[in-house]
């Protein structure tokens, strides 16, 4: 199931016709310069593949996000499980293109999976995994209504700072 479209988004599964564009936002070095490194055309080609992965397996996963009027690839967004210190936590990411950022469209996606993650999926704790250098990450998280959990490492040794929401602010 997919979250409700917002004011200005749309969210649908991410397929194979989607490489170009997620190549153009995952290969971003920008847009990835707080992950090790911007990805390669098989490494997109491969998160593709883990999302359609993630839709079998789950029924969510991160989906495309489009602009509702002109129809504008923007990004992605959604709620995939993640493991931070051993648990398994549900986490709402997001990736928008350079030319739509600061619009708050990555925190009007993500404010949607929130509530789709806690209304649709029942879920308990919606977590945000971010590089503590991030902060328009961390704005995102904030003003989703989401506090800091914990401040950890990464499985390759790299801090991170987890916000988490227990439904209540969504």
């Amino acid at each position: 199931m997919i979250p409700q479209p917002t004011d200005r988004l749309t969210f649908r599964c991410m397929t194979d016709a989607d490489l170009d564009d997620m190549f153009r936002l995952l290969g971003d070095a920008e847009v990835m310069r707080y992950y090790p490194r911007a990805k390669s055309r098989n490494e997109v080609r491969r998160w593709i593949n883990w999302s359609k992965d993630n839709y079998a397996t789950h029924g969510f996963g991160l989906w495309v996000i489009e602009h509702r009027t002109t129809g504008d690839f923007i990004g992605d967004c959604g709620l995939t499980w993640q493991n931070v210190d051993g648990q398994e936590v549900l986490e709402v990411g997001y990736h928008v293109l350079p030319e739509h950022q600061g619009q708050g469209l990555a925190t009007e996606g993500a404010s949607a999976c929130l509530r789709h993650g806690f209304e649709t999926l029942d879920a308990t704790m919606v977590t945000a995994i971010i590089n503590p250098d991030n902060m328009a990450s961390r704005r995102v998280a904030e003003r989703i209504g989401m506090t800091v959990w914990k401040s950890t490492r990464d499985p390759r040794g790299a801090p991170i700072v987890v916000y988490s929401s227990h439904g209540h602010e969504a």
